[in-house]
């Protein structure tokens, strides 16, 4: 018999059914060691050495792999066929080397789908492990701890709220940043079209624009007031029209190439709103369960034979007109070899959507988009005619153009088309018929105000394509860096475009301005090439990291003797452009607004982040945001802020920029009322969406509901310190949604009241649960739990938070079992539970964050967030670095975490 291990039970399982009772499969739950969060984990002096820790979690897999080699001579590394999963099988090859050394066999094989054949044929072909893809991975890991142990001490020591600095991470956040600066320094300009509704000699009405004024081709910019507008209207209006020309061009769309990582991760986002988190996910959990081929590929390329099920299944679907003459071949423009690996695509072709038995709804929608996709990249191509009616009046004064088109055979089109970023203004209108020389007749000339656009905010799908554009990060790195900067609350997520946080704009001007080099793109991306050629065996490893370390280090030391007031100005000057934007009166954007003497400044808050404040303070307490709210609209409310109207009693609402955010207030201040009432502006209420009613509904509360029809005692809806509320006597009950708080009748908050009152003291019957998942593998129910940090997980005496990104309405079964097992191999409740967890089906079932977040996000960057927590778990691991770097063991997490 053999052992054969790979990252995950689901995974462990989907192979199991292929290699029957021959073979024993388990799981290692991800990374079995990593680096601990201290200093001499990556020896600078002594060429760069690694030390390695067994993470806690990870000891009972290792010793289950232990045990099962007592009996079998042969161990299987079946981890995923990428650098990272190559580095999982160097690490348990080490971890394992006491047991495997008295007459063991070690192989290693890899499949790129999870199929009986795929599975079969790698089983008949095993490997050595590849050193050059675990020195590419070392190379990497070393680097990603080297930038993050020590420039995030840094970031703490010298820029207060700062969390963490990293490789990629740090990059990535200066794209957005750089955007959102744009943005704000953007300056509207106004420009006018107009456009004829005009009617044929047959009464059939289209539309045509202006192309031509006063002889000459207009340009976009040559109508810029209402003024000339009205006159262009009048030209048109006093003139007739015939058709100069029509012309017809056939044309032809072709197929989008199928799925790689990034381009599956972008069209998640544009099509459902999904991040690249939730996106990897779900496609890791269709790869272990056999439905695709492997998720985390930069390869565009199809297997021969995979192409061919393609072309059969459109010829049965769809019939043999939709089936290109010859197959269609994609050109891989992979940089880097050892990701290079097929296309996403599924491994059953006649797997349509509606057949797949997975129950989760991110798994059947990124299911559907790869299906089609893949379908759609080898069907014939779309066939259209695109018509163009040029109208001219008799002094050739005037010209008019009309554009169109006609679908003459959809090809593709019938079962794909890509979403787009933004709107590429194609004309899909059907012109009616017309013919040259005929006049048509003037139904109606409108004139149409624009103004230009800023450059649009990064969404995560516009952000990754950017990042794969300048070579920045890598497939297995895309989800975990997006998701990082917004977990450091660096950048927020709004109707899915990423805003940076002051917190973000800090650190990048922090980091432009004392480590630029380390932040440009060309570096990063010129750092990236040098690690491929560590993968393709062309560069030694310890030469990358010492000349990196050569000059980051001296650029660490070169901080040691900044103050943080220094720091401060050095921001200051370097964001004053877009901190102290130009007065329209010409007066200097500097002075303060309120007292008129002091000066504005970059500050910085208690709660980490900063402000702009005056220098008169106590005197003047006048502050704002660094960023103005309403970036796109340049509002701007400093000093008195925006007045929204007054109220019934005649007081003025105005909205506010203050120290913690924009806030509403009723009234002004007076020596009699120096704190007017003043209510901030809920999570996810942006300035730009308050008017005069919001305001008034926001300063109103709390609301008072009713009596209750128990005691008659008030029942009263508000926001409070923790979030929306209803209260009754001295109970508080959360509500799930701000907005809830202004249309909750009594009988919901009796029921509110209600479910939080049975789960105080004992009292009453338990909350309901929100959903009920089915019987757990131990016994007892697996249920979906309301509660006051919000919902968990609860079986027995075991709670278990629900991550943010998790919805208790999607979570699945062995979703719940996953964080049931990570909690209670933590230390859950009671000791009769803890020692339950795992009794049955551990390999099979019990699948923790650990695992999860190794293999849906694939990189180290990924898994460090996990590990140091174990590792740092006993005090004295963290005394020797308080010696060397007094502050860098209070926040051993973020210093080490991403790539």
């Amino acid at each position: 018999m053999a052992v054969v291990v790979v990252e995950s039970p689901a995974k462990a399982k989907t192979i199991n059914k292929y290699l029957g009772p021959d073979y024993t499969v388990l799981a290692s739950f991800g990374h079995v060691r990593d680096l601990p969060p201290k200093d001499g984990s990556v020896d600078t002096d002594n060429g760069f050495e690694m030390l390695w820790e067994i993470a806690a979690d990870s000891k009972k897999h290792i010793r289950a792999i232990t045990e099962a080699l007592k009996t079998d001579d042969t161990l299987i590394l079946a981890t995923d066929p990428d650098r990272e999963g190559e580095a999982i099988s160097w690490h348990l090859q080490e971890a394992l080397a006491s047991s495997i050394k008295k007459g063991k066999t070690v192989r290693r094989v890899t499949f790129n789908a999870i199929t009986k054949a795929a599975v079969t044929e790698a089983m008949a072909n095993p490997r050595e492990v590849d050193m050059e893809l675990v020195q590419a991975y070392l190379a990497r890991r070393a680097l990603d701890y080297l930038v993050g142990f020590n420039l995030s001490p840094v970031l703490w020591r010298k820029l207060p709220g700062a969390k963490s600095a990293g490789r990629v991470q740090s990059v990535c956040l200066r794209l957005i940043v750089e955007r959102e600066m744009e943005i704000e320094a953007f300056r509207a300009r106004e420009y006018w079209t107009v456009t004829a509704t005009l009617q044929t000699p047959r009464g059939q009405e289209f539309e045509a624009k202006l192309t031509v004024l006063g002889g000459k081709k207009l340009d976009k910019f040559d109508i810029p007031t209402t003024e000339a507008a009205e006159i262009a209207v009048q030209a048109v209006t006093s003139r007739d029209l015939t058709v100069k020309a029509v012309e017809s061009k056939p044309a032809t769309r072709n197929p989008y190439p199928p799925f790689m990582t990034s381009t599956l991760q972008q069209e998640a986002s544009r099509k459902f709103g999904m991040g690249a988190k939730a996106c990897m996910s779900a496609a890791q959990r269709l790869y272990e369960a056999g439905y695709i081929t492997y998720m985390r590929t930069d390869g565009i390329d199809m297997a021969p034979e995979a192409v061919m099920a393609a072309r059969a299944e459109i010829k049965d679907r769809f019939g043999p007109t939709y089936v290109p003459d010859s197959p269609r071949m994609y050109k891989n423009k992979a940089k880097n070899a050892q990701e290079a690996h097929e296309c996403i695509r599924p491994t059953e072709m006649s797997l349509s959507p509606d057949k797949l038995k997975a129950t989760e709804t991110d798994q059947k929608r990124i299911y559907d988009l790869i299906w089609k996709r893949t379908l759609a990249s080898q069907m014939a191509a779309a066939r259209m005619e695109r018509t163009t009616v040029d109208l001219v009046s008799r002094d050739a004064q005037v010209e008019l153009r009309a554009t169109g088109q006609v679908m003459m055979f959809d090809g593709f089109l019938k079962i794909y088309d890509e979403g787009r970023d933004e709107d590429d203004g194609e004309d899909s209108a059907r012109l009616p018929q017309i013919m040259q020389g005929e006049a048509v007749d003037k139904r109606a000339i409108a004139p149409e105000q624009h103004f230009t656009q800023p450059p649009p905010r990064y969404t995560e799908a516009t952000l990754v394509k950017r990042m794969e554009e300048l070579g920045i990060g890598r497939p297995s790195t895309y989800a975990s860096i997006v998701t990082t900067i917004q977990d450091r609350e660096y950048v927020r997520k709004d109707k899915n475009r990423l805003i940076p946080e002051d917190k973000g704009r800090l650190v990048t001007a922090f980091l432009t301005n004392f480590f630029r080099r380390y932040v440009e793109y060309d570096f990063t991306a010129d750092l990236e090439g040098e690690l491929d050629d560590i993968t393709n065996g062309s560069r030694d490893y310890k030469d990358v990291l010492a000349r990196f370390w050569r000059d980051f280090s001296a650029a660490i030391a070169e901080t040691a003797d900044l103050r943080i007031t220094e720091v401060l100005e050095r921001i200051d000057d370097f964001l004053a452009p877009h901190l102290y934007p130009a007065r329209e009166d010409g007066t200097d954007p500097r002075v303060c607004p309120t007292c008129g003497k002091g000066r504005l400044n970059l500050k910085t808050a208690r709660s980490g982040g900063a402000f702009i404040g005056c220098s008169n303070y106590p005197d003047c307490r006048y502050t704002r945001p660094i960023s103005q709210p309403g970036g796109e609209e340049g509002m701007n409310l400093s000093g008195d802020g925006k007045l929204l109207g007054h109220d019934e009693a005649g007081l003025p609402i105005s909205l506010r920029a203050g120290r913690f955010g924009p806030y509403v207030q009723r009234g002004e201040a007076t020596a009699e009322a120096p704190k007017p009432p003043r209510s901030s502006l809920p999570k996810g209420w942006s300035p730009e969406s308050i008017d005069l009613p919001r305001a008034i509904l926001l300063l109103d509360l709390p609301r008072l509901i009713g009596t209750h029809p128990e005691d008659g005692a008030p029942v009263e809806a508000g926001i409070g310190r923790f979030g929306p509320y209803v209260k009754h006597n001295s109970t508080y009950a959360n509500l799930p949604e701000v907005d809830e708080v202004f249309i909750i009748g009594m009988n919901r908050a009796v029921e509110v009241l209600a479910q939080k009152f049975s789960r105080g003291a004992g009292r009453g019957a338990a909350a309901a649960p929100l959903r009920e998942l089915g019987e757990h593998p131990s016994g007892g129910p697996l249920q979906v739990m309301p509660g006051r940090y919000g919902p968990y997980i609860k079986w027995g005496k075991v709670n278990a938070t629900l991550p943010k990104e998790m919805e208790p309405e999607s979570i699945t079964f062995d979703e719940a079992l996953e964080l049931v097992a990570a909690k209670a191999s933590k230390g859950g409740k009671g000791k009769t539970t803890k020692a339950k967890a795992p009794a049955k089906k551990p390999a099979a079932k019990k699948a923790p964050a650990k695992a999860k977040a190794a293999a849906a996000d694939g990189d180290a960057a990924t898994k460090a967030p996990a590990k140091p927590k174990a590792a740092a778990k006993p005090k004295a691991a963290a005394k020797p670095k308080a010696a060397a770097k007094p502050k860098a063991p209070a926040k051993p997490k973020p210093a080490a975490t991403e790539d």
